[in-house]
């Protein structure tokens, strides 16, 4: 036997001991959840969690400290607070079937939380089969783009014909981008400001951050014209302003021509990196980005007054204005934009040699379809209550596609995405008063989202009269922390000199204040605390430990004590809360209870018959010919519903049939009695016989001579065995005297040999 299997009844007990350990802490963990003695109001007790409650009944526990007002509404109940005087934690959603949408349905929804609580809704998302287009083309002028932009001239027509297949209602805008025209982004020396291609010799246009230049339009020729119209400019610095200026395409709605029922796609074009936030400090720009729109005659007015906007922000503007943002690069640029996409939801990049007609054409095409078939959602809170709430996204994709993460992909048109979204409160605002908080849930690239009305309930309302339980102390009371030391009970007398005038923390009969469980104050008792539970009462009579135990619980762990008794939870009775109501635990294997012959007390199978034993009364060794019916006759007792006369034929019959099985039954105990003793009786007689045989047989070869029964016994001698067996039987007798002792006397007798069949004479 290994070590390991020797230890293995400690093992067996230690796990034991830990399961026992664990499960009570537990059990004293939930009790415990909600009762602190730091909760000291009704609103201290609803931040405890979304399971606490708080019982503003005035008489509840009178004398007790307000802690105890705060626990779980099972045990309130029990103490006798009544549910129309518990302030609770209840979560409500309402949702608003009356707005109809075809793509994104609820379109909004109210949410009542409380700190510690959650809500739980569903978001369904439908993908339809063709949708409108509309695609702007923001590209980067400068002058590394010069070939790149010639290419462009002839996009609009190819891509046209081939969105053909997916759509038939595309339309084309455009706008264009430099960088801040400020130094040190740009060249400041008068002759450059103009033109900054001077020195070369060719005439540019002046540097810019964002130039909306073309409205959505479907008329692709007037795209075609725009785009043989556009001339490159110039900056300084490496980086360009296109996260600028795609903030301005984004939020400029109106400027830019955004259609609400068309899917929206932003290309962004440029071979260099984009400046970030804060590099505007170089140009002794430090205001921060405000998110709105600064467009004056197509022109973007914000750009020396404002920063770079942060990922952050644009992030935000795209879900909010339903913008699917595409990065058409460079190869050498594609890493970095490639970490820039994983922080804006619903981006696409795309990396390209050239930015020739086809490839283009190719990654606009691509970007459709994924937006097509990849379904995501983001949701955003607002920025003053970020903190305080917590979303969870779960997506239930249909069949043929795949989850990841918050999204779906492989959706196909028609199919429809559901999104499990749960909404959680952490806290409340610094001031403790309710809120209102508004929180939108964004499907990417679809220009309906659901609306969230979060109403946060931080304060108690505590019924029509407004009072939560006498939180407001009365002016004679010195604390309510308890009984101070020079109060507390000695003996069964309160120091206190003035027990006359607190004669109504007396009860009837007695002559100690309060019971002598705590101190009168204003004429009312104040119940001291106690390390076993809560005292309490009128005159502090009460208290919720004084009941029995059960395995070392009070009340078995399965109630709470009230008053001295024992008031169970639901499916538990008894004195300690041991018994269960339930019956189950007595139904044997035939589904009747107790085997039809007993009563299921405290869970436990007693037997009405006395010749019958077991668990479920199965045993009954003296009536097993008895058929089962006769313990229960279930045709007699499924007699409801009959009329008097059958219910009493019924009876009548059932008594004569209950009856004439007893009879049969006490016949047949007493012939198998006289049987048994009978077989009894004969088998001692054989017993007896066999013994008296075997004894003779026994005898009988003891007294036979040696030779005279071998012939009988079946003994055979062989030939060889002859020639040793003498003729004669000797046999030497001899006789010693004491005188003379040198000389013996000798007799010899020479017996003949005898036939086996002749006896011995003497």
């Amino acid at each position: 036997m290994t070590s390991w299997q020797r230890s293995r009844p400690l093992r067996v007990l230690l796990l034991c001991c830990v399961a026992f350990v664990v499960c009570a802490a537990a059990s004293s963990g939930g009790a415990r959840a909600c009762w602190s003695p730091s909760v000291t109001s009704c609103a201290d007790c609803l931040q405890r969690g979304p399971q606490c409650a708080w019982c503003f009944q005035e008489d509840y526990l009178h004398g007790t400290e307000q802690s105890h007002r705060c626990d779980l509404p099972d045990n309130l109940r029990r103490r006798g607070c009544r549910p129309e005087f518990m302030e609770r934690s209840d979560v409500k959603v309402e949702v608003d079937a009356t707005l109809n949408s075809t793509q994104v349905s609820p379109r909004e929804i109210s949410i009542t939380l409380r700190p510690g609580s959650e809500a739980s809704f569903v978001v369904a998302v439908k993908q339809l089969e063709r949708y409108p287009v509309d695609l702007y083309y923001l590209v980067d002028v400068s002058a590394s783009m010069q070939e790149n932009l010639d290419h462009l001239k002839t996009v609009g027509v190819a891509l046209s014909l081939r969105m053909t297949q997916h759509t038939s209602d595309l339309w084309l805008g455009f706008g264009s981008f430099v960088d801040k025209p400020v130094s040190p982004f740009i060249s400041v020396h008068p002759s450059k400001i103009d033109n900054p291609c001077s020195e070369y010799q060719i005439r540019c246009r002046p540097a810019h951050g964002f130039h909306h230049v073309l409205s959505m339009t479907g008329n692709i020729s007037e795209f075609t014209r725009v785009m043989k119209r556009q001339r490159i400019s110039a900056n300084v610095d490496t980086p360009e302003g296109g996260l600028d200026a795609m903030l301005q395409a984004a939020v400029c709605q109106r400027a830019v021509g955004w259609r609400p029922e068309a899917k929206r796609l932003l290309l962004l074009m440029t071979d260099q990196p984009s400046h970030l936030a804060l590099d505007s400090r170089l140009a002794g720009i430090v205001t921060p980005h405000d998110g709105r729109c600064h467009l004056d005659s197509n022109v973007y007015t914000g750009s020396t007054k404002m920063d770079h906007p942060s990922l952050g922000l644009l992030s935000d503007k795209l879900l909010e204005n339903h913008i699917y943002p595409i990065f058409a690069v460079e190869k050498m640029q594609y890493q970095w934009y490639e970490e820039l996409v994983k922080l804006l939801p619903g981006s696409i990049l795309g990396k390209l040699g050239l930015f020739q007609a086809p490839n283009l054409i190719d990654l606009v095409v691509d970007a459709y379809k994924k937006l097509l078939s990849e379904v995501a959602v983001s949701v955003s809170v607002e920025d003053k209550a970020v903190s305080r709430y917590w979303v969870s996204v779960s997506p239930i994709c249909p069949r043929g596609s795949t989850a990841k993460d918050q999204s779906c992909s492989g959706v196909q048109p028609g199919q429809t995405v559901y999104f499990n979204i749960t909404v959680g409160q952490r806290s409340c605002p610094d001031d403790g008063e309710d809120e209102d908080v508004r929180m939108l849930v964004h499907p990417v690239g679809y220009n309906e989202s659901t609306v969230i009305s979060i109403r946060s309930k931080c304060q108690c309302k505590c019924g029509p009269t407004g009072r939560c339980g006498g939180n407001d102390l009365s002016p004679c009371r010195g604390s309510h922390h308890g009984v101070s030391q020079e109060q507390r009970p000695d003996h069964g007398h309160m120091k206190d000199s003035s027990s006359e005038p607190n004669r109504s923390c007396k009860a009837d009969g007695s002559n100690v204040n309060c019971s002598g469980r705590g101190v009168c104050e204003c004429g009312k008792c104040v119940c001291e605390q106690s390390r076993l539970g809560v005292v309490y009462g009128k005159y502090c009579e009460m208290d919720d430990f004084s009941c029995p135990y059960e395995k070392g619980q009070l009340c078995g762990g399965r109630g709470v004590c009230v008053s001295g008794e024992c008031v169970c939870e639901v499916g538990w009775t008894g004195d300690s809360c041991s018994c269960p109501t339930s019956e189950t635990s007595c139904q044997s294997a035939d589904g009747l209870l107790c085997s039809g012959c007993g009563k299921c007390v405290c869970g436990k199978c007693v037997c009405t018959d006395p010749k019958r034993s077991g668990d479920f009364c199965e045993r009954c060794p003296t009536c097993q010919l008895i058929p089962k019916s006769s313990c229960k006759s279930v045709d007699c007792h499924h007699s409801r519903g009959l009329s008097q006369k059958e219910a009493e034929l019924c009876n009548t019959t059932c008594a004569l049939h209950i009856g004439s099985k007893t009879d049969s039954s006490e016949r047949v105990s007493s012939g198998r009695l006289v049987g048994t003793f009978l077989c009894v009786c004969a088998l001692t007689v054989l017993c007896g016989l066999v013994v008296v045989a075997v004894s003779r047989l026994l005898l009988q070869k003891k007294v036979m001579p040696r030779g005279g029964a071998g012939a009988d016994l079946g003994y055979h001698c062989t030939g060889k065995d002859l020639s040793y067996i003498p003729t004669t039987n000797e046999k030497t007798v001899t006789y010693r005297r004491d005188r003379p002792p040198d000389q013996p006397v000798e007799m010899h007798i020479q017996v003949p040999k005898m036939s086996l069949d002749d006896h011995w004479q003497f």
